[in-house]
Formats: structure tokens, sequence, C-alpha cells
């Protein structure tokens, strides 16, 4: 079973639900060790001091700000216990907002919301009402000794806790460059728009998987099975040189592929609809002579 994250109450006016929070995604990857070659054992990291020259222990460990270059301001665990924020049991929702006004480029970490059996009617009302009104809760939160704030949204299934970055931690555009003075053609937004609508499908993420891991996995149980590994041959891109071709290359090739993956008896009764040649006058296939007047 899941473990609890986070227990408390969901707070706004007078009315208080009891839930608790749940990690909703996680990153799945392979992890390597670190290994000694010569015996094939697992190695120890040391901490070591350039200056002492010597291995240092854990407990002679403090934290350190670097204010100048080689220069720290040393913080002792009992000053920053002091300005750490209070553990609290509630999550206060501060106001509501439409959810098409927050930017995805915010949400950090993902977090089911779930009721304990005292709220459910409490939190059915909230969910479905947010739901409805198609508006999203921003509150706060204090978890792991950081205070967060969060965007609650509903879902079908319930509510979705996201914490979210703070405006100063987000990157300005300008830092990497923008496109705003780069003019494209209507014919070249024409034809990019029926390619985009070729390639347009519902959102499905069970259809997208993360190949490397799996050639990954597959290479390990290749080497614990004593079997030679296979060696994978990447995709080549070619360099876009007009892009209007490269347009409708893109299109022809997505024409080509539909029609390969269609049955032969679709293309072949389809061709039998196909309106018979007009047949010539002449049943000889000779074309008829022109009437010479006078």
């Amino acid at each position: 079973m899941a473990s609890t994250i986070w227990k408390g109450y969901v707070t706004f006016g007078l009315i208080s639900i009891p839930v608790r929070l749940f990690a909703a995604a996680r990153t799945e990857r392979v992890s390597f060790n670190q290994i000694h070659e010569p015996c094939h054992s697992r190695i120890k990291q040391q901490v070591y001091c350039p200056v002492c020259e010597r291995v240092v222990e854990r407990s002679e460990l403090v934290k350190g700000y670097e204010a100048e270059k080689d220069s720290y301001i040393i913080v002792e665990e009992e000053e920053l216990k002091k300005i750490a924020p209070e553990s609290q049991e509630s999550m206060e929702i501060l106001e509501f907002v439409k959810l098409q006004e927050v930017d995805p480029l915010y949400f950090d970490s993902s977090y089911y919301v779930t009721p304990e059996d005292p709220g459910r009617k409490a939190y059915q009302l909230l969910l479905e009402t947010m739901r409805k009104s198609g508006y999203a809760a921003m509150a706060k939160i204090t978890m792991h000794q950081r205070e967060h704030t969060i965007v609650i949204r509903p879902r079908e299934d319930g509510l979705t806790m996201h914490t979210i970055f703070y405006a100063n931690e987000v990157r300005a555009i300008p830092e990497y460059g923008t496109t705003k003075n780069i003019e494209v053609k209507p014919q070249e937004v024409a034809l990019a728009e029926q390619l985009v609508q070729s390639l347009a499908a519902p959102f499905d993420p069970e259809k997208y998987e993360d190949a490397y891991q799996k050639r990954l996995t597959e290479m390990l149980e290749a080497k614990r099975e004593g079997r030679t590994v296979q060696e994978t041959s990447g995709r080549k891109l070619a360099p876009v040189i007009d892009l209007m071709a490269a347009l409708q290359r893109s299109l022809n090739l997505k024409a080509a592929a539909a029609n390969a993956e269609e049955p032969e008896s679709q293309r072949e009764e389809a061709g039998d609809k196909k309106p018979a040649r007009r047949a010539s006058a002449n049943s000889s296939g000779e074309r008829p002579k022109r009437r010479q007047a006078g």
C-alpha cells in the first residue's frame, strides 16, 4: 500500500476536510552503483578535507553558505530551527483561480488528495463545485520543513495537489532567446496545420514508453543470461533546408503510411467505385477521322 506523505485538513471558510496526501507519480529508472573494477566490489565514498589532508567524519561537518569566493558563513542547526516553518496540519485555501490561467510551467510535484471517512461528503461537495465552476484552489502547506504554495485541481477520480515553483524560481524566456521577430508565410501555416491535423489523436499516455529504459533492461537481462548484446541503430534526422518542401514531404509520407495500413479489400473496393473511362466510338481503337469541309 502507498505510504502517506502528509495527513491533515483542507480548510476554507469554516469548513475543514480531513485528508491524506499520496505521491501521484514517481520516476522509474534503472540505477547503477559504482564498482571497483579489479574486485567487482561496491565502493564507499569518504569525505576528504584538502586543507587538513585527511578523511573527515560526518560528525565534524556543519552547514556553510558561500558569501564570497572561499569565504563561508557558518550556520548552526539551532539557528535553522528558529526560523523553520511550524509543522501545520492544515492546508489553507487562500483563493480560487481559473484553472486555465495556471501555466503548467509552474507545476512541480503531484499528489493525490484523498478524504478520510468523516470528511467524504464535504470533500465530494468541494470536488463537484470546483469541477463545475472550472476553478482551482491556491493554498499553503508545510511539508518536509518547507512551506509550499500549492494548486489543488479537480480530476475525474478526485482532487490532485501540485506544489508549484515560486515566480523567482521560473526562468525568464529572454534568457534563452525569443522568436517574436520571426515571420512565417500564411501558406506555411496552412500546410503545417494540415500536418498537425494528420497527426492529431486523443491523449493516451499508455502509448508512450521510455525506449532507452526498455533497451537498458533488455541489455541487463541479456548480460545476466550470458547472451550477446545487440546494438540498436538510432534514427537519423535529415537537415531541414526548405521548410515548405519538408512540410509537404512529411504530409506525403504520412499519407503513404496511412494508405499502406489500409486493408487491401478496402483499396480494391475503392478502386471498383471509380468511373470507367468513356469507350471510344471506334471499336478498333483508332481515332475517328475528321470530316473535311467542302
